[in-house]
């Protein structure tokens, strides 16, 4: 059973992709469409420019590159041969905007129980994304006090560097022993947690080494009072 002292926390922070809402079904019904899209106009250019997007996204997220946005659309352009620009459309329109509508129904159960907890109980709420975090918050009916991107400035970098949990910290004028971080990759949001200085919970269907892991929100302990001066 987990457990959680809530008795110094005042301020929780969230990761939103695949930990606010499972993102298989999302992604198969944007599989779907890019293919209905792909054979409409018998191209299969936006599939593989995205499928770019992704893998270099990642590997620039494992390498700690700082200012990666630039970096990453000059990438995918250059190995996709469409231009800049043309690269910046179509994540905009395939990746930040069509799925909005598809969130609140993946929604995990118990969230939003749990972000009314930790409001009534006084502490703030965080959100720490390595994707654009605004849009896709609101689309699944929550709301936070702060929100941070990697790419926002004074971040440029995704996790598991914790730059961005330590701007986000220092916006809410919070501490890392007074901080907890929620996510869904341990080899992002663990490492990122572990390297500020704060605890961070996992939400997996299975244990993980070297992790505190919880398998839905249900059993996620609510906080049962204000935190301690």
């Amino acid at each position: 059973m987990l457990e959680v002292d809530w008795s110094s926390v005042r301020l929780v922070v969230f990761d939103v992709d695949g930990t606010l809402y499972r993102q298989r079904p999302v992604r198969l019904r944007m599989a779907a469409a890019l293919v209905a899209d792909g054979l409409r106009r018998r191209s299969l250019s936006t599939i593989r420019a995205l499928g770019a997007y992704r893998r270099l996204r990642e590997e620039l997220a494992d390498n700690g590159i700082t200012a990666f946005e630039t970096e990453l659309v000059r990438a995918v352009a250059a190995v996709t041969g469409l231009s800049e620009s043309g690269v910046s459309a179509l994540v905009e329109e395939w990746m930040n905007r069509r799925p909005l509508p598809l969130l609140m129904k993946a929604r995990y159960p118990g969230v939003e129980r749990l972000f009314d907890a930790i409001r009534v109980s006084g502490r703030s709420i965080g959100v720490l994304s390595d994707y654009p975090a605004i849009a896709k918050l609101e689309a699944l009916g929550l709301a936070a006090d702060f929100i941070v991107a990697a790419a926002d400035e004074g971040v440029g970098v995704m996790k598991p560097s914790p730059a961005g949990l330590i701007h986000l910290m220092e916006r809410a004028g919070a501490w890392p022993r007074s901080t907890i971080l929620i996510g869904d990759r341990p080899e992002r949001d663990g490492q990122a947690g572990r390297r500020a200085g704060v605890r961070t919970y996992i939400r997996s269907s299975r244990p993980i080494a070297g992790h505190s892991c919880f398998a839905s929100f249900a059993e996620f302990p609510l906080p049962d009072g204000e935190p301690r001066p």
